[in-house]
């Protein structure tokens, strides 16, 4: 009887001291996080608005790139809601959730390029409400949470009040930004500043209809050549590798449809720490942690390494990541020189009132107050 009382005390003690270990186990620690939520009007006049998205997206990532928290640099996650359009459930507000903060750039370019616009209503308020309530914010407090709304209706329009949702908006902790995409003073008068002013973010407005500029410099050829030399170095694996290169790929040329400079800017982009797809590619994954090469299916495999041995697979993914990372160093070097020629050409007095201008700068401002740093 003893001995099974004094057997199950060790075993109590046991489990006790395991747990204990358990939890003292140093955690990793996890980087701060930009989680940017994008909340577009896709009404009947907004092409303008989502060719901007679209034509811009990769210079407000690069942009995120250079960002600093202390000796770190954050993460970068983005979300996309649509609504306004008539295309969608007016049992749900006419809106829909594009896409769950995620970190897989390409297929935030995906889910950009898969809107299209049709008359509808805009319900601020409920848009917000609903991003609020269905993305994963999270709870790390240095965290920097930012909404982008952007519309041309008044703010006031739905059955649920803009303030409301803005009140719970602070209780979370997440800015609320306003891009009225029309004159200054309507988008005042439609509550549209009023919106910012209450969400602790910035009211711009923008011309959603304007041309894009893009300014070419002498090295963006060079940097579209090592494009092209840069996916050649990924080597997909897994269920959905073979689909996620052909993602890739694809975003290229929708990249490239839009204007020359735009896929510069996307291959800036890839070859920014930003870019990671280590899901789909082995040069990635092994960089995450260590590849097991005895348990890929090789039939997941291009199909020139399907017929070599685990540790021939191993030692071509190690050459072909020092291949890349040459290649990215290479980007790296071009896209320095190509930002401080654009610096002089752009000059101070020049009005900037594309998406991305009014972006980047409401997130500078933002950031900085939470110590985040270029």
């Amino acid at each position: 009887m003893k001995s099974f009382v004094l057997k199950g005390i060790t075993l109590a003690l046991f489990v006790i001291s395991t747990t204990n270990f358990a939890i003292n186990q140093p955690k990793k620690e996890k980087n701060q996080t930009i989680k940017v939520a994008l909340l577009l009007d896709t009404s009947n006049s907004m092409d303008g608005l989502i060719n901007q998205a679209k034509t811009q997206l990769w210079e407000i990532i690069n942009e995120l790139s250079y960002a600093k928290y202390g000796l770190k640099k954050p993460n970068l996650e983005i979300a996309l809601y649509e609504y306004g359009n008539s295309n969608l459930s007016a049992r749900e507000g006419y809106i829909r959730q594009v896409l769950q903060f995620s970190n897989d750039l390409d297929e935030i370019s995906e889910k950009l390029f898969s809107l299209t616009t049709n008359g509808g209503n805009e319900f601020c308020g409920q848009v917000i409400q609903t991003s609020l309530n269905e993305l994963s914010w999270g709870k790390n407090k240095n965290d920097l949470r930012l909404l982008f709304i952007a519309g041309n209706e008044p703010f006031t329009q739905g059955k649920i009040d803009y303030k409301d949702a803005i009140t719970n908006a602070n209780e979370k902790n997440v800015l609320i930004n306003t891009i009225f995409c029309g004159n200054y003073t309507n988008g005042i008068s439609g509550m549209w500043k009023d919106g910012a002013d209450l969400g602790g973010g910035d009211y711009m407005t923008i011309n959603q209809d304007k041309k894009m500029v893009h300014i070419v410099t002498p090295f963006d050829n060079e940097i579209i050549i090592l494009n092209k030399k840069l996916n050649d170095t990924y080597i997909y694996y897994g269920n959905n590798g073979h689909s996620k290169y052909l993602s890739q790929k694809e975003q290229d040329s929708n990249a490239e449809t839009l204007n020359e400079v735009v896929i510069v800017k996307r291959t800036i982009s890839k070859s920014s720490r930003l870019y990671n797809n280590s899901s789909w590619d082995l040069v990635d994954a092994e960089k995450e942690q260590k590849v097991d090469y005895n348990k890929i299916e090789k039939k997941q495999l291009p199909q020139q390494l399907q017929n070599k041995t685990a540790k021939e697979i191993e030692i071509y993914v190690k050459k072909t990541a020092k291949e890349r990372k040459e290649i990215q160093q290479k980007i790296k070097e071009l896209d320095t020189k190509r930002r401080k020629y654009i610096a002089k050409k752009q000059k101070e007095s020049t009005k900037k009132d594309a998406l991305n201008d009014v972006m980047i700068k409401a997130i500078k401002r933002q950031a900085k107050l939470k110590n985040y740093v270029w």
